[in-house]
């Protein structure tokens, strides 16, 4: 099957066939920072370079126009830059001038009103165009796309037995010890669906319920936690048994998200199990110890899980099954206590 989303957490769809690609330009800075690398070094480069050719081509034209290029060797001569003698020089005179290095060899002086005012058009210019760029390049190092790297999932995701409830449980860890703050999970289940209408939806997605409503779904995450969806009523595996998950196909994808504590940007980490990743009767090994002063993780066994005795009927015939023997016993207890 398919996936939808990756074990690392990159989705696998591609946008195709779109017409109205000037969207893209009217969002230009964020199309930049989405850029890969190679790219967006490529459009900082010639961002400098273009401008700086630019303006030196405009220095030289001036100093063209005003004669400066026929009247080097004549000192009676005021031109618009001193020491101005070609199109190199003018275009290392628009690096010193948009770069505000000044060497000192080559100046403007007070006969050129034009060059006043390139000079000020550049010195704007200039500025707005560092401002962009090192904008871009700082928000694309400072993405927090790397810090998802330390958030890991557990390879698969179990069905067992807690406090008499089935439910589909998975793991979480961090592995850095600065924390991820406010962080939060949730779960969707992509499956293909037909509606009673006939309509056909590939990949239909229906929340799995991982404790919203008790705030169970805000992590603490100092430590791997183990999250757990309780199939009730409102899941959509109400009626999955074992033998019918062997046959299923689906997928589940988790989502994590929190601040980063260093930076406090927002961070997003995902992953997502397949129906054959997802194992019946099984239930995660424990990980933490207590030493002396402190807590112990052995990440050694972070994917490791253990077998279980779990009924290997749905949830809604467990619960049906739990209800008669409820029954059988309130109505047996009275009939004891007449004889």
């Amino acid at each position: 099957r398919q996936r939808y989303v990756e074990k690392d957490g990159k989705c696998n769809v591609q946008h195709g066939n779109v017409r109205e690609t000037y969207r893209y330009l009217t969002d230009i800075f964020t199309t930049l920072v989405d850029l890969q690398w190679r790219f967006s070094l490529l459009v900082f480069i010639l961002a400098y370079a273009v401008t700086w050719l630019f303006f030196g081509l405009i220095w030289w034209f001036i100093a063209y126009c005003r004669g400066d290029l026929e009247h080097l060797e004549d000192h009676a001569w005021t031109p618009c830059v001193n020491n101005l003698n070609g199109f190199v020089s003018a275009f290392l005179f628009s690096i010193e001038t948009e770069t505000t290095i000044g060497y000192g060899h080559r100046v403007i002086t007070d006969k050129c009103p034009e060059g006043i005012v390139l000079l000020l058009l550049q010195a704007i210019l200039g500025s707005m165009v560092n401002a962009f760029m090192v904008g871009c390049m700082f928000v694309k190092i400072s993405q927090p796309n790397k810090r998802a790297e330390t958030l890991v999932f557990s390879s698969h995701a179990v069905v067992s037995l807690r406090d008499d409830r089935l439910c589909l449980m998975f793991r979480v860890g961090d592995l850095r010890d600065s924390h991820i703050v406010e962080a939060s999970i949730r779960a969707k289940l992509i499956k293909s669906k037909q509606t009673q209408e006939g309509e056909f939806i590939p990949l239909d997605q229906t929340d799995l319920s991982v404790g919203f409503e008790t705030g169970d779904d805000r992590l603490f995450l100092v430590s791997p936690l183990i999250i757990s969806h309780e199939i009730d009523e409102r899941s959509p595996f109400w009626d999955v048994s074992r033998h019918q998950l062997e046959k299923d196909d689906f997928e589940i994808v988790v989502i994590l998200e929190g601040m980063v504590e260093a930076t406090g940007m927002t961070c997003q980490a995902r992953s997502s199990y397949l129906a054959d990743e997802v194992l019946w009767g099984h239930r995660f090994a424990p990980l933490l110890t207590l030493e002396e002063g402190f807590y112990e993780v052995d990440y050694g066994g972070f994917h490791q899980t253990v077998p279980v005795p779990t009924p290997a009927c749905s949830a809604r015939q467990l619960v049906a099954a739990a209800a008669r023997r409820d029954a059988h016993l309130y109505w047996s207890i009275p009939s004891r206590l007449d004889q």
